[in-house]
């Protein structure tokens, strides 16, 4: 049963009211958005299909835990999540050993219904105590030369995720049958809950919305069958368990946590009749934490100045300016946050992590070495920059990463352990291309996974000297402080990426907070993506939508009156079109649609485009060797591939990290047909020529970040299959990025000073 929203995705997390509206995540389709289909009856719960930025499979990547010699190799979706779930626990341990007062915008302490009345009893709330950066600088490390690198796993044995037990699923399918759901789930569900997931289930039958997809009236249905006459609108466990399936559905759209008031008003619409209760009840359960964040003045949001406007007053005294002060302690305004504990964990690890990285090489911001500083060319302020901080920023488009790639060759010239880490396969492969060698360059989930990279030294960090992460505005805030935290003291961290994509498929927006923050120096690249596809995409930047001269067919827009000659039209230009004028073959040729559903989402593309490039039964699952596909090995991740083969142990995929073979039991959730994509999927990746499908029923979900995303992901060649009208060049002039909630901003003011 396919759980999948019909509807067109939208570009970007909406309002953090919206992100929780009736209950749907507003990143669409791409950004985990989920939506179960009924289970008849008006009882069950919706199975899940595992979306392609993220929607997370409950079952897990399996595997037992065995001695690491001998062992089965972990496939990197395993590695992955393994090395995930060693670093939350490293995590919350450097949390548990934390001293000291409570920081700005940390959760507070205390019984947490009280702690809660308290913040909503006292308007302008109190000012935190602001927490010092104390860690000791590290002496300056010496360049060292380049150590032999071997691929370093993560071993096998001690955390591998296990499969649920036989018994255990057994159980759960008993009392999913008990309450009229769908038995299929069972796997999910015990995944998702554990050992004792039949008793829990029973006692708690709306425990069933931890299972992603699921909906609350789903779970509403099923929790009649199980308690009849005992189940209430009132139940505390209703309550409970919708409070913190809005804040998953927050994350989903891109949230860290929401807004006190938001949760409050998003509950109401779920039907529960005291969300203030049911907030509470939440938080004394250890599900979710609070935090209050001190606002820079009444009305601003964090990250603002305070105002200038009004004049200087005279001097005062001693006593009277201590008053002053003192009111105006008491007067600040804070706004209260609730958010699940892992993305509270990962923020509040990554501001630690970057004021680490920043403070540890402070000394020697204005004395860069002199190897450093001979450096010219057009990269010389990058390398500068890089030269005496710990952190940089830099931003430019896909000409612009050349200096990057410039940057490392510097450094490792130097005789430095650089390397570069890209959002995906594809990135990689441009990446490595600039630098003219694959070694130094490497993705982000396999040197997180330790598949590939410079390998750990004794204490845990990564042995290198220079990191420059590519694609960075692709990083959540999980992986981002994973990246960080692996870092070892006075190493530097470049991050480089294209303000104006997408953002972050997970949630967070850590590129575009650090820059707001200014916390560290920021190096804008003035090298222009050339032709006439750069200047097309330059303008949709800026909110233009420029005609632009395209005489070797850079760029054909081909209208369409409905979807149906949308897909026709889409077919003959991958098909014949495209080809015979430009010699691009079709598997060169990337087609992207904003959605999944409707009448020319992915799904009727791919079937239209599968039946004219490679038809066939679909006898492996719905997949024909030959098949262009979408693998998604991990949440957030896509990766393209094509069918080589089934046979017992599962499909088997040729993506362009080498061989994998997907288990049976994951091919509905982790593959789908890939001709088309979506501007998410397609995010990080580029092809030699893209047709970008806009169909009429897709305007509502356009955006200038959609537009400038899609547009770009093609080198030679763009054809626009244009059904919208001025839906287009208003949404590139009007629909700009929707706002997400973070607490990354606050967290880093308390730590590191603004940049000059």
């Amino acid at each position: 049963m396919s759980t999948e929203p019909e509807t067109t995705e939208s570009a970007e997390p909406g309002k953090p009211e919206d992100a929780v509206r009736s209950g749907t995540p507003t990143d669409g389709a791409d950004a985990d958005a989920t939506e179960a289909d009924g289970a008849g009856a008006g009882a069950g719960a919706g199975a899940t299909e595992a979306d392609d930025a993220g929607a997370t499979e409950a079952g897990g990547a399996g595997g037992g835990g065995a001695d690491a010699e001998g062992s089965p190799q972990l496939s990197e979706a395993e590695a992955e999540l393994l090395a995930q779930k060693l670093e939350r626990e490293r995590i919350e341990q450097r949390k548990a050993e934390k001293k000291g007062p409570i920081a700005s915008g940390t959760k507070l302490s205390g019984q947490a219904a009280d702690l809660l009345a308290a913040v909503r009893a006292v308007e302008s709330g109190e000012k935190p105590v602001a927490a010092v950066f104390a860690e000791p600088r590290p002496a300056p490390r010496r360049p060292a030369p380049e150590p032999v690198r071997r691929p370093q796993p993560v071993p096998a044995a001690p955390a591998a995720p296990d499969a649920p037990a036989p018994h255990t699923v057994d159980g759960v399918r008993r009392v999913l049958a008990d309450g009229s759901a769908p038995e299929a789930l069972a796997p999910q569900v015990a995944a998702a809950l554990g050992e004792g997931a039949e008793d829990l289930l029973r006692e708690d039958p709306w425990q069933l919305l931890r299972v992603a997809g699921v909906r609350p009236e789903q779970a509403d249905g099923f929790a009649r069958a199980l308690l009849g006459a005992e189940c209430r609108p009132d139940d505390e466990r209703r309550a409970r368990a919708v409070t913190v399936w809005l804040l998953e559905q927050a994350a989903l759209a891109g949230h860290t946590a929401l807004e006190l008031s938001a949760l409050a008003t998003a509950l109401a619409r779920q039907g529960v009749p005291d969300a203030d209760a049911a907030v509470q009840s939440t938080l004394a359960e250890g599900d979710a934490l609070v935090f209050q964040d001190a606002l820079d003045e009444p009305g601003a949001r964090p990250g603002t100045a305070p105002s200038a406007a009004a004049p200087s007053a005279p001097p005062a005294g001693a006593d009277d300016a201590e008053d002053e002060a003192e009111d105006a302690e008491e007067e600040r305004p804070v706004r209260v946050l609730v958010g699940l504990e892992r993305y509270a964990l990962a923020e509040e690890s990554l501001a630690d992590g970057l004021a680490r990285i920043v403070n540890s090489l402070a000394p020697r911001s204005t004395e860069p070495s002199p190897e450093w500083e001979a450096a010219s060319g057009s990269t010389a302020e990058l390398i500068r920059a890089v030269a005496g901080h710990g952190l940089v920023l830099h931003t430019g488009g896909e000409a612009a990463r050349a200096e990057p790639a410039a940057l490392l060759t510097v450094a490792r010239g130097l005789g430095l352990r650089a390397v570069a880490a890209c959002h995906t396969p594809d990135g990689r492969r441009r990446f490595a291309a600039l630098l003219g060698a694959e070694d130094p360059v490497v993705t982000v989930p396999s040197l997180l996974a330790g598949t590939e990279g410079p390998g750990r030294d004794a204490e845990g960090a990564l042995d290198l000297d220079v990191l420059v992460v590519l694609d960075a505005p692709q990083l959540d805030v999980e992986s981002a402080a994973m990246v960080v935290e692996s870092l070892p003291d006075g190493a530097r961290l470049v991050l480089s990426g294209d303000p104006a994509v997408l953002g972050s498929a997970g949630p967070g927006r850590v590129f575009a907070d650090l820059l707001a923050a200014r916390a560290c120096p920021q190096v804008a690249s003035r090298t222009p993506d050339p032709g006439p596809l750069g200047e097309l995409v330059s303008g949709v930047g800026i909110g233009e939508l420029n005609q632009v001269d395209a005489p070797g067919k850079e760029i054909v827009i081909v209208p369409v009156r409905d979807a149906g000659e949308a897909v026709h039209r889409t077919v003959q230009l991958v098909a014949d079109s495209v080809p015979r004028a430009l010699g691009v073959p079709p598997e060169d040729t990337v087609v992207i649609t904003p959605g999944h559903g409707g009448a020319a989402g992915t799904r009727v593309l791919n079937a239209a485009l599968k039946e004219r490039l490679n038809p066939g039964p679909g006898r492996f699952g719905g997949f024909d060797p030959g098949d262009r596909v979408a693998y998604s090995p991990a949440p957030g991740r896509t990766v393209p591939g094509q069918v080589v083969g089934a046979d017992a142990e599962g499909l088997h995929l040729s993506c362009a990290d080498g061989a994998v073979v997907v288990p049976k039991e994951r091919v509905e959730q982790a593959v789908r047909h890939g001709w088309a994509l979506t501007a998410h999927q397609a995010v990080g990746s580029r092809w030699p020529a893209a047709v970008v499908v806009l169909p009429g029923d897709a305007a509502q979900a356009l955006s200038r970040p959609w537009v400038y995303t899609a547009f770009g992901r093609g080198e030679r060649h763009l054809s626009v299959v244009h059904g919208v009208e001025q839906a287009l060049p208003r949404a590139v002039a009007e629909v700009t990025a929707k706002p997400r909630t973070t607490r990354l901003p606050v967290l880093l003011r308390t730590q590191v000073p603004a940049a000059q």
